[in-house]
């Protein structure tokens, strides 16, 4: 009788022990993952789908969440308190960071962090101070450029019509809307063409300053800015009934009440930041992989748009 209490005993021991074996062995499996954070700046289509372009690049390279990587996404909501806090846990808790924006990418990058990081929809990164350049980015930062073309967005606005005066609308806070909207400006004035720059701060701001914009111009050039493609459908609202023709620096913007863009695939830029980040995992020294410059442009014209402003969608074509 003793004895065989004695086996029941050790029989129990045994079974807790293999089951705690086989907890830890789960738990240490997933706390080898390597760890990927993901800081966005702000929520909207552009953003979305070049985070969604890094995800699904990872995967088709064999990097899949849950499985052999583990992914944290944190969006900040434009809250640039949030935004460095958020930065300072990734940073902490990764082995990699993919930063979707220049702000997100500077505020990652000045924490000085010991891990590699990868930006994507960055216009300028040398500029941003980033990299020191595309070629050899000189640290452990590398990722995809979103500089749209904008010497072509210029052609195709100037070409729906005559135009004497063109608004430049964007957020003079986003250092990479101001790069697109000098080189924008110096076009427009070779070009002959009066420029009425005017900036909006916040999200709340966009829509007075775009009816006060549109009062004084016949046309309206809107960069690749995180403020505007927030509010890209009060934008867009705004300029139809004003029937003034607005080229957008990207094609979500424009779906969401643009007139046209010749502008870039922000899944495509998502993927090329992926590949980059793949050569990392792979065992790459982050600070010899160049920075991938999107050239997959295309031209989109809303054609509800261009209808409900008097122009012809089919007239509206890529400028030779």
């Amino acid at each position: 009788m003793r004895q065989t209490k004695k086996w029941r005993t050790a029989g129990s021991v045994l079974i807790v022990l293999l089951l705690l074996f086989a907890v830890t062995a789960c738990s240490g499996g997933k706390d080898d993952m390597t760890k990927i954070g993901i800081l966005q700046l702000v929520q909207h289509e552009s953003l979305d789908a070049a985070r969604e372009g890094f995800i699904n690049g990872l995967k088709e390279a064999g990097y899949e969440d849950g499985k052999n990587i583990k992914i944290d996404y944190q969006n900040a909501s434009n809250n640039q308190a949030d935004l460095k806090s958020m930065a300072e846990r990734l940073v902490r808790d990764s082995d990699l960071v993919f930063a979707i924006t220049t702000t997100a990418a500077q505020t990652v990058v000045n924490l000085e962090p010991k891990i590699p990081i990868v930006f994507a929809a960055v216009t300028d990164p040398v500029a941003a101070g980033l990299v020191e350049s595309l070629e050899a980015p000189g640290r452990a930062v590398t990722g995809a450029s979103d500089m749209a073309p904008i010497d072509q967005q210029i052609k195709l606005l100037l070409s729906i019509k005559p135009m004497d005066t063109v608004g430049l609308l964007y957020n003079a806070g986003e250092p990479n809307s101001v790069v697109q909207v000098e080189e924008a400006k110096r076009l427009l004035e070779a070009a002959g063409v009066d420029v009425v720059e005017m900036s909006a701060a916040s999200t709340n701001d966009v829509a007075q300053v775009t009816q006060n914009l549109v009062a004084r111009v016949d046309g309206i050039y809107v960069p690749t800015d995180n403020t505007m493609a927030s509010t890209a459908v009060t934008i867009g609202e705004i300029t139809t009934e004003a029937k003034i023709p607005a080229v957008h620096g990207s094609v979500e913007q424009v779906q969401n009440g643009g007139l046209a863009t010749i502008g870039l695939n922000y899944t495509n830029n998502g993927e090329i930041a992926a590949a980059k980040a793949v050569e990392i995992l792979k065992g790459k020294d982050a600070s010899t992989i160049p920075v991938g410059i999107d050239t997959d442009v295309t031209l989109f014209v809303n054609r509800e748009v261009a209808v409900a402003i008097g122009l012809d969608p089919d007239a509206i074509v890529i400028p030779e």
